[in-house]
């Protein structure tokens, strides 16, 4: 009989979307339509044309993260190649993405307050039957696009996902939503769906041995893929994680936002974010320090480094539950995440709305209220968690802005007895254009774009916040600093950042006040 083997701790598995790695909005096809035509191509078309600005651009450490491929100009060829294959393939797509761009235009330039029952006759053919015009209680129009009927639409196409295998020594990886993934050696595709079970065959494979030619098989793996698919594996058992099983609260950070709260019964994990294992003088908490069976995931919102797909396919097979924030759905900018993870394959995702509790086993788990850092668009996919576990509470406030000092003043009324508060507080984030920017249907002014930011609290804000809500203890995280975080955040902090010394302030200001805080980084475990 043949041998089992495990799946090796340092194996990358990057999920894309039509070369492109996969992030929540590359999966609604209205939202992926938008990204694939304004962000996508332009940036391919850019490359090619003129391939040294990229080039010349990434030398300096500030552009990274911005619309430049890094890349060398000798693959010119396999970029071209990539856009004739999106322009003949997805030619769809391109069209559905101009016909959302033709609507909106067009309502905003003729709707005025009249029945919109006439407009169904100018949506254009290719939209007809998947929108709804409406207005809001000012008069001012808008698409409420229907989700669910684009998911059983011709332009949603699982067979564009994929995931990628390749290997890992170091921390190192290149900024990835600028850049498609061009085939290269070393590295594998498997195209097939993400909601595939044997993904979850695969990745159970990091605990579990079974036979290479058995996961070839369910993967179809084909014969000139076996060489390299089998680099991948080793028959060296890897290190077992001991279930916790002590009375109190053990707390472990994983790095920037993702947190796991254990109990002797039960563990949830917030915004995971996993490193993998190599060796490295940096200690983190990598896979193999999960346990076997995580009861609840929350996520906080939806963005990329907080709703991460590369991760949660990975460990989808230990989930049991995916709770998130109730979305409002419908819109281009803030899409149904409970459709996009089910589409992806979790199949128990529950909703939680403001305010709203979840009873659980010695605890419980409430939906808080969560301001800003979206760039003043109408996003309802945020949430802050009240997490009460043994009679302790931990709030995971994430990216929350202070942004109106009365709601956490209402929230006393509530919430009390908070052992640890978690904040995030980049302080100074990007511009609505740097997230958003393929979404807009107009133009937006530089000053308007530059005023509307991506920003959590600063020292300010976030004392205040601190006064109100009174925890025993205050931590700074999800600062995106862990080196393993560098290809989703393209951060690079000094000690003069102005998020650094807003962090520093705080910090220095709640251990005067004799409460324990510390700016979390790398990893931390904390028994409660």
């Amino acid at each position: 009989m043949e041998e089992k083997v495990y799946l090796k701790a340092n194996v990358i598995a990057e999920p894309l979307v039509n070369s492109w790695y996969a992030w929540p909005y590359l999966i609604p096809p209205h939202t992926a339509a938008m990204y694939m035509a304004n962000w996508h191509m332009k940036i391919m078309e850019s490359f090619v044309s003129n391939p040294q600005v990229h080039v010349s651009a990434l030398k300096r450490p500030e552009m990274i993260g911005g619309p430049f491929m890094d890349c060398p100009p000798n693959r010119i060829p396999a970029v071209t190649e990539l856009i004739r294959r999106l322009k003949k393939d997805q030619d769809s797509m391109m069209r559905l993405a101009s016909a959302i761009r033709e609507l909106d235009q067009k309502l905003l330039r003729e709707a005025r307050g009249y029945s919109l029952e006439s407009a169904y006759r100018e949506v254009p053919e290719i939209l007809k039957g998947y929108v709804e015009l409406v207005y809001d209680l000012n008069n001012q129009p808008s698409v409420r696009f229907i989700d669910g009927m684009l998911y059983n639409s011709p332009f949603y196409d699982p067979s564009l996902q994929e995931i990628e295998l390749s290997l890992s020594n170091d921390d190192d990886r290149s900024f990835v939503f600028s850049t498609p993934r061009l085939c290269d050696t070393g590295r594998l595709r498997m195209n097939l769906p993400f909601s595939y079970h044997g993904f979850d065959e695969l990745f159970k494979m990091k605990q579990q041995a079974r036979p290479l030619a058995e996961i070839m098989e369910i993967l179809d793996v084909d014969k000139e893929g076996k060489d390299l698919f089998s680099t991948f594996f080793t028959q060296q058992a890897p290190r077992n994680c001991l279930k916790y099983s002590g009375e109190g609260v053990r707390l472990r950070y994983f790095g920037h936002a993702c947190l796991l709260f254990e109990t002797k019964s039960i563990a949830i994990l917030c915004d995971p974010l996993i490193s993998y294992q190599h060796n490295s003088e940096i200690f983190r908490y990598v896979y193999a320090d999960l346990p076997d069976v995580i009861d609840y995931v929350l996520i906080t919102h939806n963005h990329q480094d907080h709703c991460m797909f590369e991760t949660l396919l990975q460990l989808r097979h230990k989930i049991k539950t995916l709770i998130i924030p109730r979305s409002a759905g419908g819109t281009l900018v803030d899409p149904s995440l409970k459709l996009i993870l089910k589409s992806i394959g979790f199949n128990q995702v529950y909703e939680i709305d403001e305010m709203e509790t979840l009873d659980i086993e010695g605890g419980s788990i409430t939906g808080v209220p969560f301001l800003g850092e979206h760039a003043d668009l109408a996003i309802r996919t945020k949430m802050a968690y009240l997490i009460r576990m043994n009679d302790r509470g931990f709030i995971c406030a994430a990216d929350s802005n202070n942004l109106e000092p009365m709601l956490y003043e209402h929230l006393t009324c509530y919430i009390r007895d908070i052992t640890a508060l978690f904040l995030g507080m980049e302080c100074v984030g990007g511009p609505l254009s740097w997230l958003y920017g393929p979404l807009l249907t107009g133009s937006i002014s530089r000053s308007h774009d530059q005023s509307r930011r991506f920003n959590g609290s600063d020292y300010a804000r976030a004392i205040e916040l601190v006064e109100r809500l009174k925890p025993e203890q205050v931590y700074v995280y999800a600062m995106g600093q862990e080196p393993w975080l560098s290809f989703l955040t393209s951060i690079n902090y000094t000690e003069k950042s102005p998020q650094i010394i807003e962090s520093d302030k705080l910090i220095k200001e709640c251990n005067r006040r004799g409460l324990i805080s510390e700016q979390l980084l790398y990893h931390k475990e904390i028994i409660l």
